[in-house]
Order: structure tokens, then sequence, then C-alpha cells
């Protein structure tokens, strides 16, 4: 039993590009800026996240980590983020359905004001 990732045209994945028919092509492209979005997102958290750690800020060490912690773990979720919003996406316009609720706006807020709270209260205990 072979299984096949790409689609007949040899677009990956199958799952995504072997359904439905072509959607218009500037909503494909919008679909995917939004992924970019997402990745550039995921690279400034793990920034941020490297950045606090790295700089001698008077921030109470214990929580200058956590909040660095908070935030790499945040930049590393968002490209697997990206990923699935984009393929739900991209899946729902090739199939003619409504789009799908956003992936991980919630986790992304939440995180970074859990990260947020942990630095200035960091900077209060210094």
């Amino acid at each position: 039993m072979e299984t096949e990732q790409r689609a007949p045209d040899g677009r990956f994945p199958r799952w995504v590009y072997g359904v439905g028919s072509e959607p218009d092509a500037r909503f494909s492209l919008a679909n995917e800026r939004t992924f970019l979005a997402w990745a550039r997102t995921g690279l400034a958290l793990l920034a941020a996240g490297v950045a606090l750690e790295a700089l001698d800020l008077p921030v109470e060490p214990g929580l200058r980590l956590a909040a660095a912690v908070v935030l790499i773990a945040l930049g590393t979720l968002a490209p697997a983020a990206a990923w699935w919003g984009w393929s739900r996406a991209e899946r729902a316009m090739r199939l003619s359905r409504p789009l799908p609720a956003p992936v991980g706006f919630g986790l992304l807020v939440g995180g970074v004001g859990v990260a947020g709270v942990l630095v200035l209260l960091g900077l209060l205990r210094a």
C-alpha cells in the first residue's frame, strides 16, 4: 500500500490540494500572507524570549526566565498554528465552505499576556 502525499499535480499536502476546485488565486495568496505573518510572529517571539534572558535587564531572574520560556514556547508553537490555519483555510476555499475560525489566537494573546505580567512583576520585585 503506497501512501502518496502529493496531489495529482504534485503539490503538497494532498489532503489540501487533492480536493475541491482551484480557488481564486488572490484568496490563496492572501491565505499564504497570513501564514507568513504567523511565521514572522513566531520568529519575533523566539527572539524576544532569547533577548529577555540574554540581556542583563533589571528583572528578578526567576520571573525573567519564566517569561522567556513562555515567549520561546509560543514562538515554537506559532509556526505549527500557522500551518494548521493555512491548511484549514485553503481546504475550505477549495471546497467552497465557510472559512474556519482562526487557530491559536487565544493561546497567543494569553501567552503574551502571561509573559508581560511576569516581566512586570519581575521589574517590581527587582
